[in-house]
C-alpha cells in the first residue's frame, strides 16, 4: 500500500471528492525539488475511467458523481498503508485521478501497486437508485527525473491516448514498456515457488474488538510477500501471481499453517480468522486437509473462523456448502466476508452454514451522516438478527462510527480506529497489555 502525504492546508481541494485539485497537485509536485534545486525523481500513476461519459448517460449525472466519490474514496483508502509513501492523491478532472510519489520505489513495485489499485476500483459500485455501476479503469505509469510536473503529465496524457486505442489493455508505462523492468512476470512466478522456503511470506494480524466494550476478541490473518528486490507485495497481487503460477493451493496451505502456528500461544479467549480462496473450496478434499492442518498445529478448531467471499462461491455452491458444513460440524465458525461490496446473493444466506456477516467498509462509511446509509445498515443488522447471525464491521476509522455500530447491535469490528494490521510479535504485545 501507499502512505497518504501530509497535505498543506493551502492546497486547493476538488469540491466533489475532497481530493487535492489537479492544479494544486501540479504545484505540489513542482515543489519537490531538493534544497539546491535538484530535479526530483517521481513515480506517478494516471488513472482514467474508460468511457465514463456512458455512466452519466446510462444512470444520470447524480449517479456518475456518486461513482466518482466512491472511486476517490477507494484510491484514498488504498493510499493508507506504509509500504511506499508518502503519496499525493489528486482528482485531475472528470474520471481522471493522479497518484504521485517522490520516495524511492522500484519500477516493478510501482506497477504492482497500480495493478492492485485497478482491481479495487473495478469492483462494482452499489447505487441505491442506479443499481450496480461497473467501471473500467485504466492506468498509465511514469517513473523518472522530471523538469516539471507539466512535462511529466504531458507524457502521461500521451501514453493514455495510446492506451485507449489498445483493445483489452489496461496498463501502460509512459515509455510504452508494459513489462516489469528487469523482472518479467515469469521470473516473479519462479520467485514465488521458492519464496515459501525462503520464508518471505509474512503473516500480519488485524485485531478484532467487541463493539460494545472494546474487548480484544482475536484477529484476522493477512498475508504479505516481502520480496527481496521489490519490497512488500500485498495479498491481491500475491495471489494473482500464485494463480498464474498454478501455485494457489500450496500458497494457501502455507499461509494457514503459518498463521495458526503464530496463534498457538494466544489466550484461549481469542479467535483466529482465516481467508479461503476459490481454489481451496474447489478442491474435493479441502475440508479433510484443513482439519488435518489444524490438528497438526494443535490449535482448537472451535477457535477458528473461516472467511469466505462471494467471489469464492461463484461456482460449485452446493459443493462449497458441503465442505463448509463439515468444518462447522466440528465447531469452526463461518463468516461471509465483504458483505455489501458485491451483489449480495441472498441464496448464500440460505445454503451456507454461516455464523457471521462481515460487512464491507462501504457499508459503514456513511452511517454517521447519511440517513440512507444508516437505514441500510439497520436493515442488515435486523436481517442478521432474524437469521441468528452476528455482524462484524470492517473499516471502522472514527469514534462516531464505532458509537453507531455499537448502538445498532453490531457485535464486533476491526479498523484503523483501534489497530492496524501488525506482526505476530506486535500482536502478542497488544495481548499482554490488554485486559481479556
Amino acid at each position: 500500500m501507499l502512505s497518504p502525504i501530509m497535505y498543506d492546508d493551502e492546497l486547493q481541494r476538488d469540491l466533489l471528492t475532497g481530493l487535492v485539485s489537479g492544479f494544486s497537485a501540479m504545484e505540489a509536485i513542482d515543489s519537490w525539488r531538493g534544497e539546491a534545486g535538484e530535479r526530483p525523481f517521481v513515480h506517478a500513476t494516471l488513472i482514467g475511467l474508460n468511457r465514463f461519459d456512458t455512466v452519466n448517460l446510462a444512470y444520470g449525472e447524480e449517479a456518475g458523481d456518486s461513482a466518482l466519490v466512491e472511486v476517490a474514496a477507494r484510491i484514498q483508502r488504498f493510499a493508507e498503508g506504509d509500504a511506499v509513501g508518502p503519496v499525493l492523491v489528486s482528482r485531475i478532472k472528470g474520471g481522471s485521478f493522479l497518484l504521485a510519489s517522490s520516495k524511492p520505489c522500484s519500477r516493478e513495485r510501482w506497477q504492482w501497486l497500480a495493478e492492485e489499485l485497478l482491481e479495487r476500483i473495478a469492483v462494482p459500485i452499489r447505487n441505491p437508485e442506479a443499481g450496480i455501476v461497473r467501471l473500467s479503469p485504466r492506468a498509465v505509469l511514469y517513473g523518472g527525473v522530471i523538469d516539471s510536473a507539466g512535462e511529466m503529465f504531458a507524457h502521461l496524457e500521451d501514453a493514455q491516448r495510446s492506451l485507449q486505442v489498445q483493445s483489452g489493455a489496461r496498463l501502460l508505462w509512459a515509455d510504452r514498456n508494459i513489462m516489469l523492468a528487469g523482472r518479467p512476470t515469469q521470473l516473479l512466478e519462479a520467485d514465488l515457488l521458492t519464496a515459501l522456503d525462503r520464508d518471505e511470506i509474512q503473516i500480519f494480524y488485524q485485531p478484532q474488538f467487541s463493539a460494545a466494550d472494546g474487548k480484544l476478541l482475536g484477529a484476522e490473518a493477512l498475508a504479505r510477500w516481502q520480496h527481496p528486490e521489490l519490497g512488500r507485495i500485498g495479498a491481491t497481487a500475491l495471489f494473482a501471481i500464485a494463480e498464474r503460477a498454478d501455485h494457489v493451493s500450496q500458497l494457501s496451505r502455507h499461509i494457514v499453517r503459518k498463521a495458526i502456528a503464530g496463534a498457538v500461544p494466544w489466550p484461549k479467549s481469542l479467535r483466529l480468522s482465516l481467508n479461503v480462496t476459490p481454489a481451496d473450496l474447489a478442491s474435493g478434499n479441502f475440508a479433510e486437509e484443513f482439519i488435518a492442518t489444524v490438528n497438526d498445529a494443535g490449535f482448537p478448531i472451535e477457535r477458528l473462523t473461516l472467511e469466505i467471499t462471494e467471489h469464492t462461491l461463484v461456482t460449485e455452491l452446493d459443493r462449497s456448502a458441503m465442505q463448509l458444513a463439515q468444518l462447522a460440524a466440528l465447531g469452526m465458525r463461518i463468516a461471509l466476508d465483504d458483505f455489501g461490496a458485491g451483489f449480495c446473493n441472498f441464496r448464500y444466506l440460505k445454503q451456507l452454514p454461516l455464523h457471521y456477516l462481515k460487512l464491507d467498509r462501504s457499508m459503514v462509511e456513511g452511517i454517521t451522516h447519511d440517513a440512507r446509509d444508516l437505514a441500510v445498515f439497520r436493515g442488515i443488522i435486523a436481517m442478521a438478527q432474524a437469521l441468528d447471525l452476528l455482524v462484524i464491521a470492517e473499516g471502522i476509522e472514527t469514534a462516531e462510527q464505532l458509537s453507531v455500530i455499537a448502538e445498532e447491535g453490531c457485535e464486533s469490528y476491526q479498523g484503523f480506529l483501534s489497530a492496524r494490521p501488525m506482526t505476530g510479535e506486535d500482536f502478542q504485545r497488544l495481548v499482554a497489555k490488554t485486559s481479556l
